[in-house]
């Protein structure tokens, strides 16, 4: 880096999902005058969400795009700024804290990471091409659109069977493809697979492709086994098969667990670092909801206030 002159502030934030920018909403309403590292594809995974009927507040239902736009202006509106670049490298080993983009220095006395996490997906350009139209990542947004049809699962871990089985509450059969003959899901969550009137299991099997212009209309199984192909009709068709945080920037510098999460203190945003703060997805593998995200969102904010207090710099 080149640039002789870094932008300081006493908040940095990284990532501008429902996390971020409810970080930012915070923060700037107590006058710390955030920067927020929004990236090139900001807003998140809201932004590839049609349709958002969960979120408090939006009784009629708001798109996801559309809520990420109403959550950025809230930010701005109190003062927070907005840069629309990728943050390319992190420097935590002292304070303060140093984020590079393409062409500029970033220093800030307190850090907040909210770059969030990224589903996994088969690699399919039918897939990629019925996002939102049908293919999801996310039973608990997308599985109410789909109340009275058949939907099917992919997967064979705790996430594919959880997805599975609170896809039964709208569907008229959910279908379980898994490429293995055996699921790697606790017994538990086994046993309430198989023990339920609506799940039915396709084992040895792969999606192919997904069927369907405008809409999946069904898909195109494939057993690995015996390379026999076979159609299966459905109207959604949920990719369970993991998420991927977003911590590569972190790795070496943060404490993250064995799936790559950040690690954060109990009851708490604080990390493994002192005035490092982490909320949203890129900490939570357990709910990945836009609520939850905006809640430690909140809380992040909260925290590194307080933490800015104490250092006599907030």
């Amino acid at each position: 880096m080149s640039d002789p002159d870094p932008t300081h502030t006493k908040v940095l934030i990284l990532g501008s999902g429902p996390a971020g920018y409810t970080a930012a909403i915070y923060a700037s309403r107590a006058g710390l005058e955030p920067i927020v590292i929004a990236g090139f594809q900001f807003g998140g995974q809201l932004m590839i969400t049609t349709e958002v009927e969960n979120y408090p507040g939006y009784p009629e239902g708001i798109t996801g795009p559309a809520m990420m736009e109403d959550l950025q202006k809230q930010a701005e509106r109190f003062g927070s700024r907005i840069v629309f670049e990728d943050a390319t490298r992190v420097d935590l080993s002292a304070r303060p804290f140093r984020a590079e983009v393409d062409q500029r220095i970033y220093t800030a006395d307190a850090l907040l990471v909210a770059t969030g996490a990224s589903a996994k997906w088969i690699g399919l350009e039918s897939e990629t091409r019925l996002q939102n139209r049908g293919v999801s990542a996310c039973a608990t947004c997308d599985g109410a659109l789909y109340r009275g049809k058949p939907l099917a699962v992919v997967g064979g871990g705790d996430t594919a069977l959880e997805e599975a089985l609170f896809l039964t509450r709208f569907a008229t059969r959910v279908t379980l493809i898994h490429r293995r003959d055996q699921l790697r899901a606790s017994k538990i969550m086994q046993q309430r697979a198989m023990d339920h009137e609506k799940i039915d299991f396709l084992w040895d099997s792969v999606v192919d492709e997904v069927l369907g212009d405008d809409a999946v209309e069904g898909v195109s199984i494939r057993n690995v086994k015996t390379e026999k192909k076979t159609r299966l009709d459905v109207d959604g068709l949920f990719i369970a098969i993991g998420h991927k945080p977003n911590t590569e920037l972190f790795e070496g510098s943060l404490e993250l667990d064995a799936a790559g999460y950040v690690e954060v203190a109990a009851g708490s945003t604080r990390t493994s670092v002192e005035g490092v703060f982490a909320c949203g997805d890129v900490a939570d593998p357990t709910y990945r909801q836009a609520v939850t995200a905006a809640g430690t969102g909140c809380m992040a904010s909260i925290d590194a206030e307080r933490w800015l207090a104490e250092q006599g710099i907030a």
